[in-house]
């Protein structure tokens, strides 16, 4: 408060003259002594009378002159919302109740007076005197039980910018905002210099200016206020940027589970994913990951999960052919169908496209390969041994035009990838936590790969009914073929009633975002994340989003982990935050993880050299 009085000490002359104060007091060079206040305080004060020169910052102070009949709950939130630099002061004079209530006993005299007068003067009533009179007993009533009081209010406001360009167009937002729940302001003329102090932490009012509030109407225009976005429960997802509140949410709660996140490499995406997938374990929701990094292995293990290499060289194969066991209520032969359609698109990826003839012949290939081992739509599969790769080929070698599809299909039977994909299932899903990685993968394959999983996951997630999230970690390689995008749609479209919920993960927006499938999947997703954009992609971003300006500043210029936070309509600014072991667990940082490493190397060197006396001793201590 010192700072404030030494701003605008002996600034007294006629508020029309424009005047240049230092700010810096001549005792500091006498007494070489400098306080905080005069490291903070400005270099020089220019006063006008529609502004004040702050140094190289530019100041315009309103007041509110009038307020609505009714003012709603949350009026002033767009204002406190804003993303501008400026204060806001309320200040609060309580009212004698006594005095008041005398006060409205004459108005109540008058006012029934002007009515008789009418009535005697047969003129028709005057809506605005029985609406007067009925707030000004309604008024009385309230004081007179206790239930409401009444305040003299000031609300002053103080805009600063660099340019007037940069006022005129905050002052033009500001009053369009108020003036649209009529609310109207004033620029303090000739009294800048009054409506700074009395904006500044001073707790004086100088310029006076107030209007009656009652007590719910003065409550309205509480100014702790900022968009908030959480539910009852569900997990901490990060902190609100705006009022440090949390980001709960369940996904399970909403009207789809599903959930896209997109981001540039290196802005934190995996880290928030493993954080979801580590605080989502703790509500007893099974997690299925497709990654091609390789980056949730550590997480596996460490939360006792399960963790398949798919690769060429392998030891974990799963068999394209499986198939899924009918529930109570489907048709078995639907079931078959539905995986003969499944088959033929990944047939499709394999082949490198087919054409309407060959899709003919691979679909009646598949429903023969299946009728050798007594599959077919009449018969109870349940506990038969499905066929391999192999069989199909047979059958396909034996079916007329189908050679130069034998000849593609060869490399996948009996050349180098043959032990990928031509061999009995041997993985087994039945865990809380479960991880398929396909970082060693050639790239080539890489697209059939995750097909083959996802298509391996969906037939377990049909199977048994239970809460799970399936994560589809650079979901950019499932859009680049047609029937991988499909697929991937077709789980998020029908994951809801297996009770799956799908998070897709990308750093290529634009190969996502340019996709149908992948602009379908975004509207069918409840959930939708955005962490830092490169300068490339944020144009359409900020296109597909609908964001503001201040919103694309903000993704392009947030720090790791911090972003913009979609949930259905609403959305908020978010920082995604770990506790200590959490980050220990999940950290994709090289620097930090090779300290783990050997940190956990030292450890085991040190129980490897001493006895167990001293290694007691050594972990007491």
């Amino acid at each position: 408060m010192a700072f404030w009085n030494k701003l605008f000490a002996g600034n007294k002359k006629d508020d029309s003259v424009k005047e240049i104060v230092p700010i810096l007091p001549q005792e500091i060079y006498q007494h070489a002594n400098m306080e905080l206040q005069d490291i903070i305080a400005p270099s020089a004060l220019e006063i006008n009378p529609k502004f004040l020169h702050l140094g190289d910052k530019i100041a315009k102070t309103f007041y509110v002159i009038s307020y609505p009949r009714f003012l709603n709950a949350g009026w002033f939130a767009p204002i406190i919302n804003l993303d501008k630099v400026f204060d806001v002061s309320i200040m609060i004079h309580p009212i004698d109740t006594n005095q008041i209530l005398r006060k409205l006993q004459k108005k109540v005299a008058e006012i029934e007076s002007q009515i008789s007068m009418r009535e005697e003067k047969g003129l028709v009533r005057d809506p605005k005197l029985d609406t007067a009179y009925a707030d000004v007993e309604y008024l009385r009533n309230q004081l007179q039980q206790a239930q409401e009081k009444l305040f003299e209010v000031g609300l002053y406001m103080t805009i600063y910018g660099d340019t007037m360009e940069e006022i005129d167009k905050a002052e033009a937002e500001i009053k369009s905002i108020l003036e649209s729940r009529l609310v109207y302001v004033k620029p303090a003329l000739f009294q800048q210099e009054q409506g700074f102090r009395s904006v500044a932490p001073l707790g004086t009012d100088e310029l006076d200016v107030t209007n009656k509030l009652n007590s719910a109407p003065l409550s309205s225009i509480f100014p702790f206020i900022s968009f908030d976005l959480t539910s009852n429960r569900g997990i901490l997802y990060g902190i609100n940027r705006h009022n440090s509140s949390l980001v709960l949410f369940d996904r399970f709660s909403l009207e789809n589970y599903n959930s896209v996140v997109f981001a540039k490499s290196g802005s934190g995406k995996s880290y928030m994913t493993k954080l979801e997938i580590l605080r989502s374990l703790m509500f007893d929701t099974d997690v299925i990951v497709i990654d091609p990094e390789r980056e949730y292995e550590y997480l596996a293990e460490t939360t006792g999960g399960r963790y398949f290499n798919i690769s060429l060289s392998s030891n974990h194969h799963i068999n394209p052919f499986d198939l899924p066991t009918p529930r109570e209520d489907e048709n078995p032969a639907d079931v078959l169908r539905n995986n003969i359609i499944t088959l033929v698109g990944l047939f499709r990826i394999m082949l490198g496209g087919l054409t309407p003839q060959e899709d003919a012949i691979i679909d009646r290939a598949i429903t023969e390969t299946y009728a050798l081992k007594d599959i077919t739509p009449d018969s109870d599969f349940t506990n038969l041994e499905p066929p391999l790769l192999s069989d199909f080929e047979l059958v396909l070698s034996g079916m007329e035009g189908s050679e130069e599809l034998v000849q593609k299909l060869t490399k996948y039977t009996h050349g180098t990838w043959a032990g990928f994909i031509n061999k009995p299932t041997n993985v087994d899903i039945n865990k809380h936590f479960v991880v398929f990685s396909v970082r060693d993968m050639e790239d080539e394959l890489k697209p059939v790969a995750m097909y083959l999983v996802m298509h391996h996951i969906w037939n377990m997630v049909r199977k048994e009914l239970r809460k799970r999230l399936m994560v589809v970690d650079e979901a950019w390689w499932m859009m680049k073929s047609k029937d991988t995008a499909s697929f991937l749609y077709g789980i998020a479209k029908r994951g809801r009633k297996y009770y799956l919920g799908l998070a897709t993960i990308t750093q290529d927006v634009a190969d996502f975002l340019q996709s149908s499938y992948g602009k379908a999947m975004l509207t069918n997703s409840s959930i939708q994340i955005l962490l830092r954009q490169s300068p490339t992609s944020i144009d359409l971003v900020q296109e597909t989003f609908k964001l503001s300006d201040e919103e694309k500043y903000l993704l392009l210029e947030s720090d790791v982990g911090e972003g913009i936070f979609f949930a259905g309509m609403k959305h908020v600014a978010i920082k995604v935050i770990a506790s200590y072991t959490e980050d220990q667990i999940i950290t994709s940082d090289p620097a930090q993880i090779l300290a783990i490493k050997k940190a956990k190397q030292e450890l085991a060197s040190k129980e490897a050299s001493l006895n167990d006396d001293e290694l007691e001793k050594e972990i007491i201590s």
